[in-house]
């Protein structure tokens, strides 16, 4: 009989443990709004609200990151399971990023897109200042449309086309390697450029 109740007790024990342990593993896992540095921890979403700044060093992702107007984001070292969105943000900066999606910057500030891994597109659209992509590699298409800031893109792998159309002044870069079609301004990126980045 005293056996019977320790075992019972043993099994209790251990599955208020296991509980615990899923408990605080599901803690870790929830939409962030963020103001500040959020550091190597795993959450589903990362919202960067209007006018405030976010830095993610080594954060883990689940779902996607959405970046509001006039915010800033820099993400170092992040994973991302879906995709990164800044619509009229101020500044975006990605750097050493792993992401399953596309990144999408419009109608923004500055940004910059380096040796990171992109599984889908990386598309800048309508901003109005400095954008560099350099040392990335993009499984689909990188995408350079109508913007006024200047563009440099250099020494990307690029597993779909390069496109750039209607961008004043024209893209500068170099040293692309690129498996689909080169097109519109981008045509012609063949000079060896000096690298830049956005800090």
């Amino acid at each position: 009989m005293q056996r019977c109740t320790i075992r019972k007790s043993i099994v209790l024990a251990s599955l208020t443990a296991t509980s615990l342990l899923a408990s605080s593993s599901l803690a870790l896992a929830e939409d962030i709004t963020c103001r500040g540095t959020i550091s190597n921890i795993v959450v589903d979403n990362v919202q960067v609200p209007p006018n405030r700044s976010c830095t993610l060093n080594g954060t883990k992702v689940r779902g996607s990151i959405t970046v509001a107007a006039n915010a800033k984001l820099r993400a170092y070292a992040v994973r991302v399971v879906g995709s990164i969105q800044a619509e009229k943000a101020a500044i975006v900066a990605v750097m050493h990023a792993v992401v399953g999606g596309s990144i999408q910057i419009k109608q923004g500030g500055r940004a910059s897109v380096t040796t990171s891994q992109i599984n889908k597109d990386l598309q800048f659209e309508a901003n109005r200042s400095r954008l560099v992509s350099s040392r990335n590699k993009i499984e689909g298409n990188l995408q350079g449309f109508q913007n006024t800031g200047g563009l440099t893109i250099t020494y990307n792998i690029i597993g779909g086309n390069l496109q750039c159309q209607r961008n004043r002044p024209r893209p500068f870069g170099g040293g692309n390697l690129v498996q689909g079609n080169q097109e519109g301004q981008c045509s012609r990126l063949r000079l060896p450029s000096r690298e830049a980045e956005l800090t």
